[in-house]
Parts: C-alpha cells; sequence; structure tokens
C-alpha cells in the first residue's frame, strides 16, 4: 500500500489513495500506522476516496475518511481537510478548484492556492457552528447554547487530579463553552495556557460523562481580540501540534463570549492559522498551509 505523509501546522496524518487502493480495515490499520515508534507516525490515518452517491449528488470531487490514532473514525479534521484537496490536486484524483470534499460534516469546499502548480495554501469554508446542546452532543439541559456555562457546576475539575493548584496559576476562567464544527469541541479560556497540564487533564474532559461521544478539549490565551493562542488535546490522539475545527470552534468561542473579534489569528504549537467567521453566510472560514512531508510503501493495507 503507498501512502503518503502530510502535515497542516504540525497536525500530521498518513493519506492513502482509496480511489486506486483497497483499504479493507482502517479502523485496524490507523492505529499500526500511526504508531510513531514502530510505524509511519503521525495523528491518525486518512483516505482520500471517490465519493458516495449522496456525495456525488451534492457535487463532491472527492470523499476524506478521518481516523484518529486509536482507530476511532472522527467526522472532520480542518488541518487534514487542507491536505486532502493537496493530495487529491497534486495527484491528478481531481483538478478542482474550488475543490469540493465530502466529508462527515458535509460536503466543503475549498479554494486552493497554488505554488509552481502544486497546492501550497488552503482555505475552507467550514460551515456554520452547530451550538444546540443536543446537537455537539452536551448532556446539559434548560439551555439553547452552552456559552460561558459554569464548569464547576458540571464538570468538577478540581477533583479530577491530586492537585487543583494549576487552576489558580493558569488563570482559568470560571465558564466553558461548546461548539460543534462537525465534531465536538469544549473551550477553556485562561490568562496563562503554558500553566495548563494538558497532558493530565485532556484525558479526563475527552471522557467526561457530560460528552456523550468524547470531546475535542482546547485551552485558549487571549493576546488581543485579533490574536489567540491554544493548546489541544485531541479525541482519540491526545495532545496535538494542530486542530483546524478546534481553531474554528474556539474563533466561535472568542466571538460569543465578547473576548475575539469575527476575524482572528490564532497561535497553536505547530503554526499559525487565519480564521473568520463570517457574519453574513455564519460561515467559518479557515485559512492555512497543507505540506508534503515524505512518501513511502507499507506492506498491508
Amino acid at each position: 500500500m503507498n501512502f503518503v505523509k502530510m502535515q497542516g501546522i504540525g497536525n500530521d496524518y498518513v493519506y492513502v489513495d482509496a480511489v486506486n487502493q483497497k483499504i479493507t480495515d482502517p479502523s485496524a490499520l490507523a492505529p499500526r500506522i500511526a504508531d510513531r515508534h514502530f510505524g509511519v507516525g503521525g495523528d491518525g490515518l486518512i483516505l482520500v476516496a471517490a465519493p458516495t452517491d449522496a456525495g456525488k449528488k451534492l457535487g463532491a470531487d472527492v470523499r476524506m475518511r478521518m481516523f484518529n490514532a486509536d482507530g476511532s473514525e472522527s467526522e472532520m479534521c480542518g488541518n487534514g481537510i487542507r491536505c486532502v484537496a493537496k493530495f487529491a490536486f497534486d495527484r491528478g484524483i481531481s483538478k478542482a478548484n474550488p475543490m469540493k470534499v465530502e466529508t462527515q460534516r458535509g460536503v466543503l469546499v475549498l479554494d486552493l492556492w497554488l505554488e509552481r502548480g502544486k497546492v501550497a495554501q488552503v482555505s475552507v469554508n467550514m460551515g456554520p457552528p452547530i451550538l444546540k446542546p443536543a446537537e455537539i452532543p452536551v448532556l446539559l439541559t434548560g439551555v439553547d447554547r452552552v456559552v460561558n456555562h459554569p464548569w464547576q457546576q458540571v464538570l468538577n475539575m478540581r477533583s479530577m487530579l491530586p492537585t487543583a493548584e494549576w487552576i489558580a496559576a493558569s488563570g482559568l476562567a470560571d465558564q466553558f463553552t461548546c461548539v460543534s464544527m462537525g465534531n465536538p469541541h469544549v473551550v477553556f479560556f485562561c490568562r496563562d495556557v503554558t500553566r495548563i497540564p494538558l497532558e493530565a487533564i485532556g484525558p479526563k474532559i475527552e471522557k467526561h460523562e457530560l460528552f456523550p461521544k468524547r470531546i475535542n478539549v482546547h485551552f485558549v490565551q487571549v493576546r488581543n481580540r485579533h490574536e489567540l493562542t491554544m493548546r489541544t488535546w485531541e479525541r482519540g490522539s491526545g495532545v496535538t501540534l494542530a486542530c483546524g475545527t478546534g481553531a474554528s470552534a474556539v474563533c466561535v468561542a472568542g466571538v460569543l463570549t465578547d473576548r475575539s473579534d469575527r476575524l482572528v489569528r490564532i497561535a497553536l504549537p505547530g503554526g499559525q492559522l487565519g480564521l473568520k467567521w463570517n457574519d453574513a453566510d455564519d460561515c467559518v472560514y479557515m485559512t492555512g498551509p497543507a505540506v508534503e512531508v515524505f512518501t513511502g510503501t507499507w506492506p498491508e493495507a
């Protein structure tokens, strides 16, 4: 099986052409091929496949299937979908520009920016945010949106770790906000993201009973109304250098809590993304790089 290692600001996946190759069990393949010691290494596995019949009716050029490093399948990946477009365009699977990519979030439209005939940057219409608790999903009743909701009432993070000193040290705000960009996200704002024990607290929140489909966890520091810094614990993958859907959710959360404007630059450990929550169509637009690292052959499919 031929593969390509690609990354979008450090959010790296193993990409496979599933149009011309048959992948029999991607859920079982993902943990092996994503292993950073015994496999290729990455945050997971992404298949670039032919669109389904439903996707074709909506004009999709290709289909994206994303599997986390633990083998679970996710709905979407913002950094991953940019690399899907580069993979498909550079290899002639589709030369459409804009390109329409079918995901479990729906069919998304991507504008491709070329350098010397190959894709270098991609702007993605991530669609409108989903804010209803039942659709994120978050098991909270009596609220239309989970915006600035007191975490002490439902998460009790003070009891999750042996010490709660990090809460005061990081300047963690007392509230959290939840957003779905086709996959679920919870956003916490703080004064200093470097003081968050992400490796310890991330998995506790991800698997909390409040989130029936687990959740992606983000801690965010506001530099000013146009610049944010975030760190991510990604559902099924752990600490990652970047999360595109997460950055989209953070953009929305910043606006909803009046911490930032609709047009922001977000710094992640792997690099920066440009985000805009467009008032006219309610869609979030994300722009960032797509980079091919190397190609190879895996002994099984």
